[in-house]
């Protein structure tokens, strides 16, 4: 049974309308929340194994604001980009045309491995006026808190990729162990937001295309972080994080905001890294502020 979305009834009264794009040789499904006429628009980088859902408590708080969600390729209702490998490379390259296509000069924000993406693509030279980060991975993943469950993670996607092609796949998308992915990243005390966490993982973490994208996501996913961008970016950046986040401890984060040449941190106690579900309201008060005019007093 499906449980209930303790955000529906605001994100029903945002519009939003299902587009499409073609990028790269292949086509991009996205998502357009919000006003046509806001004076902000933000194009919004979901996380690993994730989709355009994932954001959607956040976009729900965020009623004034255009947000432009796509899929990643590879994932949701985004097909793979023919003939390639599906690394950092290739996801810059792709957000980069996305954003031009669909969006230039937006504001751009990332989600965990979103994050990797975004500032990576920002530090290659996609024009954005502001950058934001939630959830950002702030420092290798396998030297995070629970290093030891990332190296069985590694195995993991290392064995789905090559075992026969049917067991790979149902090894993959087995729910039990999406189960157990749920439980270890959830912080949230109240019932209803776990039952809530759980479902959306259960509905929406299998939903990649083939094992081979999987695991090059997940390759790039731990075989970089936003430091090795961060320096390289100029614009003005709020990094949304979480202090129980398991995969970036938050002294790291402090760390990372020290690399940049304009970073502000928000920090979001008794949180991990799924503040998108969680804690979304504190995200997109976050995100309002950082937005906001400078002269209105806000930043």
């Amino acid at each position: 049974m499906t449980a209930p979305n303790p955000y529906a009834s605001m994100l029903d009264e945002i519009p939003v309308e299902r587009r499409e794009v073609a990028v790269l040789g292949g086509v991009t499904a996205y998502w357009v929340y919000g006003p046509e006429d806001a004076e902000r628009t933000v194009v919004a980088v979901h996380g690993f194994r994730g989709e355009h859902h994932g954001l959607e408590p956040v976009v729900a708080h965020l009623p004034g604001i255009r947000v432009i969600s796509p899929d990643l390729p590879g994932f949701g209702e985004t097909a793979p980009i023919p003939g390639r490998t599906h690394d950092l490379a290739l996801y810059v390259q792709w957000l980069q045309e996305f954003v031009t296509a669909v969006a230039p000069g937006a504001v751009i924000l990332g989600h965990s491995f979103g994050s990797i993406v975004v500032s990576a693509a920002v530090a290659d030279g996609l024009p954005t006026p502001q950058m934001i980060l939630v959830n950002p991975i702030g420092a290798p993943a396998l030297e995070g808190p629970r290093g030891i469950l990332t190296r069985l993670a590694v195995f993991y996607y290392w064995a789905g990729a090559r075992l026969p092609a049917r067991l790979g796949d149902a090894l993959l998308r087995n729910g039990l162990i999406v189960r157990v992915m749920s439980v270890s990243m959830a912080k949230a005390k109240d019932p209803g937001i776990r039952r809530f966490v759980h479902d959306q993982h259960d509905t929406y973490f299998s939903r990649f295309a083939d094992r081979d994208v999987l695991h090059d996501a997940f390759v790039a996913s731990v075989s970089h972080d936003v430091r090795e961008a961060a320096p390289r970016i100029a614009q003005p950046t709020l990094l949304v994080a979480a202090q129980r986040d398991d995969i970036t401890p938050i002294e790291a984060e402090r760390r990372l905001r020290a690399m940049f040449a304009d970073a502000e941190l928000v920090e979001i106690p008794e949180v991990g890294h799924l503040i998108h579900y969680e804690t979304p309201a504190a995200a997109a008060d976050a995100i309002t502020r950082f937005l906001a005019p400078s002269d209105a007093g806000t930043r």
